[in-house]
């Protein structure tokens, strides 16, 4: 007698291996949007605290100023070195900037103190603002999307 696996048999594996993907695969992605979330949170708080640590520097030499610019990095473009502060006046921030590029989980200087940063295809604007004891802070979303209200909590608190 031969010993082999009869056509039921591998039906009932091909089936439990489909069932098993369906279930994994969508925790894959999940699991993907969650780490690109954490990542920006990430940033975000190491933003600020540079920029505290900026003013906290400034304030032991008697000026109370806040860093005016981010960066010198130039608006739209990949490549870029984002949040390393006015290296041409060394006033230092990140001591290893981030880099600009247009894709999911990566930040993109669109002006004069302002970001925005990618999240599952959805750009969340960031605005700087150093006369307002320098807060940096989600700004842009239209108020009727919820999704990019949403993320902003989810970036900022």
């Amino acid at each position: 007698m031969k010993k082999s696996f009869t056509m039921i048999e591998l039906i009932i594996v091909i089936v439990i291996i489909g069932i098993l993907s369906a279930v994994a695969i969508p925790k894959l992605f999940a699991t993907r949007d969650d780490a690109i979330i954490t990542k920006v949170r990430t940033d975000v708080s190491t933003i600020r605290s540079a920029i505290s640590n900026f003013h906290t520097k400034n304030l032991m030499k008697g000026n109370s100023a806040y860093p005016n610019v981010l960066d010198e990095a130039t608006a739209g473009e990949e490549d870029e070195a984002l949040f390393e502060g006015n290296t041409s006046n060394n006033e230092h921030l990140l001591d290893y900037p981030i880099y600009s590029k247009d894709a999911d989980g990566y930040w993109m200087k669109r002006g004069d103190n302002n970001y925005s940063v990618k999240i599952m295809d959805k750009d969340i604007y960031f605005k700087y603002e150093p006369s307002n004891r320098g807060k940096f802070d989600c700004n842009g979303y239209n108020d009727s999307d919820d999704k990019a209200k949403e993320l902003c909590k989810k970036l900022t608190h």
